[in-house]
């Protein structure tokens, strides 16, 4: 993930940095491509990887997408131009300022991953999503979980949780040392909720890991995923109206 809505000029420099991680490892990828595989009930659907950053998630997940036309967006050129020679298939589109430069109802689905926790607007953004799906369209989107397994034990300590920022120059007063830019954060409760009231339905959530846990703690960050709601990262998939 690069971007989908153009920040301003500080976060702008900020998420073009290729130093700032941007996605939430192979775990999360591989899980969530499975998830619309199987969802999808023919081949040659359309599907609009919005936010697709340098095309490496997208690389990652073609092999369960084969047959498939996949479509990287973003709003960096400079991701854009990395994107390509990995998806075929870009464009540039911002979420705001007049929307994607796509037609209604022109996707089958729509990979929203490791976006919604950047937006300033997640409600218009998720407005601009449901437009560009087609009736009964897919959604698969993931984003970190507020209440992970082991931010409940952070927050009963008073440290603050994993996933959360005060700050763009520096991480103050929680593990960890790389700084993502995420601007709200989301339970699976709040999640499910947000979905439906923006205008999806068969909201269903699980689990994935995240690949910053230490290396002692991976098991149980995996085991985790059966409880979504205590997972590290979570999946929703949901259909448009």
């Amino acid at each position: 993930m690069t971007g989908i809505t153009s920040p301003s000029p500080g976060l702008r420099d900020f998420y073009e940095n290729p130093a700032v991680p941007v996605a939430s490892g192979d775990g999360r990828t591989l899980r969530q491509a499975r998830l619309l595989a199987d969802a999808l009930d023919a081949p040659g659907q359309v599907i609009l990887d919005i936010g697709c950053g340098d095309g490496s998630a997208a690389a990652t997940a073609a092999p369960f997408l084969a047959g498939h036309r996949l479509i990287g967006v973003d709003w960096s050129q400079d991701a854009l131009r990395r994107a390509r020679p990995r998806m075929g298939h870009v464009v540039r589109g911002e979420l705001e300022h007049g929307g994607l430069p796509l037609a209604d109802g022109c996707a089958d689905a729509v990979l929203f991953s490791e976006i919604l926790e950047h937006l300033v607007d997640p409600d218009q953004a998720l407005d601009e999503l449901r437009r560009v799906l087609r009736p009964g369209g897919h959604l698969m989107l993931s984003t970190p979980n507020l209440a992970a397994w082991y931010n409940r034990a952070l927050l009963l300590a008073g440290v603050q949780p994993v996933f959360s920022e005060v700050s763009l120059r520096g991480i103050h007063g929680r593990p960890g040392s790389e700084v993502v830019g995420h601007l709200r954060l989301y339970t699976a409760r709040a999640l499910r909720s947000f979905l439906t009231a923006s205008g999806f339905t068969d909201v269903t959530i699980k689990g994935a890991p995240f690949h910053g846990v230490p290396r002692p703690l991976r098991l149980l960050d995996r085991a985790a995923c059966a409880l979504p709601g205590a997972s590290s990262i979570l999946l929703a998939h949901a259909r448009r109206r």
